[in-house]
């Protein structure tokens, strides 16, 4: 193992040095420093800021109910007394009840804190719930994997993935003739959606979702039992913030796994209520959990009632609209040109030219993938050559400002342009050189699926729908049940290992390889794959950002009281 560096020694000191600094100058001038939500650069507050807005939210919401005292055990022994309770009843398996039973050791209360977004007027707080040991994260997680595949098969026509999904649409919408000169873009997103959940009728929504969807059993399980399971985990939702103890009454934690399905199957309902019906059948419509696009042709006045109406539907949704033929959907930007659809990549007025820096100590491809992820989207998302060559200029400049060389950056631009360099291309600024080379890219690429919508694609393939007949009389019953596939076990005899990535352990993977051949290699064990895996250094924020109370708050209280 190479031993570090002198010049990375002193490197070391010197940022230690930093990060103290900073440390004490937050604690002296009562500051916090959170990531920004979405852009995720730091921004820095002062603490009396946040903690008015922490309290104008939770009066605002209505949606936190102080606790007298230490939850933990009351939720602990709620938990463990239905998963026993539907055991006995032959709900669930053995297997079940002991895969969803926290452990009480390692269980710990979800605490809260806050992130800012400056992109909005007055940089309003996001609340965040960390729900990572908590009492209810394996029913959560649980459930979130039974029934996410089957909203994403079941409500995928009215689901955009990505950027690249609602231009892949749009491009049908125009194909099919119906975009024109006068064609509305419209977008709205809904205030708070996570805090704001009807917790009762979001239940009695998702058993409509699964029965409209003839799911009366998914795995073995049945409706009310997952109803019940559901419910544990909205109402044992209790945390931690400022050293005092809450309970949610109202929505769902952000930041548990169930939580986003559920929210996505009440919108799922609010919209089959509101905007579908009203709205011509041919028309775009898509939502990404609660942010909405979508397209019409009537005037702007039916749109706006339309709208309004939705807005007034349910005493818990409210939503925030604007009507333009040019509109910001995610990270891509639309534009209706007199009957032609312009695109581009949306920068956020509040966004920062920041990224991995290449300075820090991460492995190579973390480098490469960044660079060739900036360019596929400005591909993508680019409608014109001209719209492109401006996006490539601010990409190259980006990674500039965070250190990248030159030569690197116009390496990782061949590599990536090699099918369509021209000869005369120069080596400083590689590039495409006219409209029809960067067409036949773009082509290429929206031809092929991105990350999140394949990653949707497996999910919905997951999803089997099988017929129950218990009897001859119900032979003919509407009487379905869905199977959710587990992942395939290519990995059931693999072995991984993990370590922190430090350049400096450069051959470390081919090292434990040996040592695991040496001693495994010709033993019953010999068939099992070794993987090893490396964890990236914590960043600056985790450093600096100290979101979690003290162990004692959080863990147990009748451990401590047993010491």
């Amino acid at each position: 193992m190479t031993p570090v560096p002198f010049h990375e020694q002193i490197r070391a000191l010197r940022e230690l040095k930093i990060v103290q600094s900073i440390r004490k100058k937050l604690k002296k001038y009562k500051l916090i420093l959170r990531e920004t939500d979405k852009s995720r650069v730091l921004h820095i507050g002062r603490a009396i800021d946040y903690e008015r807005k922490a309290t104008e939210y939770r009066q605002t919401t209505g949606a936190y109910q102080v606790l007298t005292s230490n939850p933990f055990n009351d939720i602990i022994c709620t938990v463990t007394r239905l998963l026993n309770q539907l055991k006995s009843s032959n709900r669930i398996s053995e297997w079940q009840r002991v895969k969803l039973t926290p452990n009480r050791k390692k269980t710990e209360l979800a605490y809260m804190y806050f992130i800012p977004k400056p992109h909005k007027k007055g940089t309003p707080l996001r609340p965040i719930l960390n729900t990572i040991h908590a009492v209810t994260k394996q029913i959560s997680q649980y459930l979130d994997k039974l029934i996410r595949p089957l909203f994403d098969r079941f409500v995928r026509h009215t689901t955009f993935v990505d950027g690249a999904d609602l231009l892949d649409q749009l491009q049908k919408y125009i194909q099919k003739g119906y975009f024109n000169s006068s064609t509305l873009f419209i977008i709205f997103d809904i205030a708070n959606l996570y805090t704001m959940l009807p917790q009762e009728e979001s239940l009695a929504i998702l058993a409509e979702f699964l029965r409209v969807h003839n799911c009366e059993r998914i795995n073995g399980i049945s409706i009310d039992t997952i109803i019940e399971l559901a419910r544990v985990v909205l109402q044992a939702n209790a945390f931690v913030y400022n050293n005092k103890f809450y309970r949610q009454i109202i929505g769902g934690a952000m930041g548990s796994a169930f939580t986003l399905t559920l929210a996505n199957i009440f919108m799922w309902k609010w919209e089959r209520q509101t905007i579908l019906p009203k709205l011509p059948s041919h028309e775009l419509y898509g939502r990404y959990i609660d942010d909405v696009f979508f397209t019409c042709n009537q005037s702007e006045d039916k749109v706006k009632a339309l709208l309004e109406a939705a807005n007034k539907f349910h005493s818990n949704i409210k939503l925030e609209y604007k009507i333009s033929k040019s509109v910001p959907f995610l990270d891509v930007y639309v534009e209706n040109k007199n009957g032609i659809l312009a695109s581009s990549i949306y920068h956020k007025p509040s966004a920062e030219p920041t990224v991995v820096s290449f300075l820090s100590d991460h492995p190579r491809h973390v480098f490469r993938n960044v660079i060739q992820t900036a360019l596929t989207r400005a591909v993508r998302y680019s409608s014109t050559f001209e719209v492109f060559n401006n996006e490539r200029r601010a990409i190259r400049l980006m990674f500039l400002y965070n250190r990248y060389p030159s030569n690197y950056i116009n390496q990782q631009f061949e590599k990536f342009f090699a099918d369509y360099m021209s000869s005369t291309s120069s080596p400083i600024l590689p590039m495409i050189t006219n409209e029809s080379q960067f067409l036949a890219l773009r082509e290429k690429l929206s031809n092929q699926p991105t990350a999140k919508q394949t990653q949707l694609s497996i999910s919905a393939a997951a999803v089997e729908l099988t017929q129950r007949t218990q009897n001859v009389a119900q032979q003919n019953a509407n009487n379905m049940e869905a199977t959710v596939k587990r992942k395939n076990d290519k990995f059931k005899n693999n072995i991984f290992v993990h370590a922190t990535y430090e350049s400096r352990l450069k051959g470390l993977a081919r090292e434990i390889h040996m040592i695991h051949d040496n001693h495994f290699k010709n033993t019953v064990y010999g068939e099992k794959r070794l993987i090893v895996g490396f964890r990236n250094n914590s960043n600056i924020e985790f450093e600096l950002s100290r979101k979690r109370p003290a162990s004692s708050v959080l863990k147990d209280p009748l451990a401590k009281s047993k010491i």
